[in-house]
């Protein structure tokens, strides 16, 4: 059992879902994506099964995101198994979001794309002094999915979520909570306890928890003059104007991002924002995610990053002006008929 990549198991009446692959820091694949959804449903019309409860093993971050290497060599193919992959995922991610009992997440050390995707979702999502969030994705070439389009304009804080998809910027430790990512904070060393505490006592075991914190950014409402636009170009010249020291800070990253994923984020993001079910997100994250892992920027930012790592992507077209605006539209079309993707029943 111990080497299985996800543990499921019963323990007085909650249901425990246990990441086990600390060696890739608990990426997803599809048998992991299978095993879970496959526990949810058996305990889905369970009355024994009260609540559930989702960690990882180890001392290692909680999830990096997918499996990114079978994602590339997919997309250089014939992307089959990347969406074979992503249709599970994003099923799974729909199941956590509509999922009639309580959900906990110990978002404790990494959470990224696919890591988001299973603890957004969640009712409970604790964090810890190790936690660091992040969508990463412009960084490869790729975009925030997992369901990014739609809870990353849904932040309290208008166009935090804006900022976190464009850049990639990390938030740690208490920094999750203020920025309604994470829903409480418990000290690393009181993880454990807080755990036994939850199986045994219920939810009452957050009770006292710290569930605010101080602004993440220099100062309030900063976000909406420099990322309350709805063209990337428009975003730039507002952080050029404004000249400060944080806002070309971020133009500074925004550039050293591939130019088609800034476009395809932003557009995400605001479709995202004006949809009426998590559902219509996902089946638009999903024939994206189908055409981009087959793009130039996704293959050569996943080679730059995380093959040879150089960190030098070579993005193809190199300037938001040379992105062909057709080009993007194409990506968010309709796939025939029977290739869109469908949530579970």
């Amino acid at each position: 059992m111990s080497e299985a990549e996800v543990l499921t198991r019963v323990e007085n009446g909650v249901g425990r879902i246990t990441l086990n692959r600390p060696k890739a820091l608990h990426a997803l694949n599809l048998g992991m994506c299978e095993i879970m959804t496959a526990a949810l449903l058996d305990w889905r019309d369970d009355d024994a099964v009260g609540s559930v409860l989702i960690d990882h093993a180890g001392e290692r971050g909680f999830c990096a995101g997918g499996d990114i290497r079978m994602i590339a060599a997919s997309g250089a193919t014939d992307a089959v198994e990347a969406k074979a992959f992503f249709h599970a995922e994003y099923r799974l991610n729909d199941l956590l979001f509509r999922y009639p009992k309580t959900v906990v997440a110990v978002m404790d050390g990494i959470v990224m794309g696919g890591g988001v995707g299973i603890s957004m979702p969640a009712d409970v999502r604790i964090a810890t002094e190790r936690t660091t969030f992040a969508m990463p994705e412009t960084g490869i070439g790729l975009f925030p999915d997992v369901g990014g389009g739609w809870f990353l304009p849904r932040l309290p804080e208008p166009e935090l979520g804006t900022w976190l998809a464009l850049t990639g910027a990390r938030l740690k430790g208490r920094d999750t909570v203020a920025a309604g990512v994470a829903t409480h904070f418990v000290a690393r060393d009181g993880i454990e306890a807080l755990k036994a505490a939850l199986v045994a006592n219920g939810l009452s075991a957050l009770d006292g928890l710290m569930t605010g914190g101080d602004p993440i950014v220099p100062a309030p409402g900063i976000l909406i003059p420099l990322f309350g636009h709805d063209t990337v170009e428009a975003i730039l010249a507002a952080l050029e104007a404004d000249g400060g020291d944080w806002p070309m800070a971020q133009r500074a990253i925004l550039t050293s991002r591939s130019p088609q994923s800034l476009k395809v984020t932003l557009r995400q993001l605001r479709e995202g924002a004006g949809m009426a079910s998590f559902a219509d997100n996902m089946a638009m994250e999903y024939r994206l995610g189908g055409r981009i892992v087959r793009t130039h920027d996704f293959q050569e930012g996943v080679r730059a990053v995380i093959v040879d790592k150089d960190n030098a992507p070579q993005w193809s077209p190199a300037t938001l002006a040379e992105v062909d605006d057709a080009a993007i539209k194409a990506l968010f079309a309709p796939l025939p008929e029977g290739e869109e993707w469908t949530p579970l029943a």
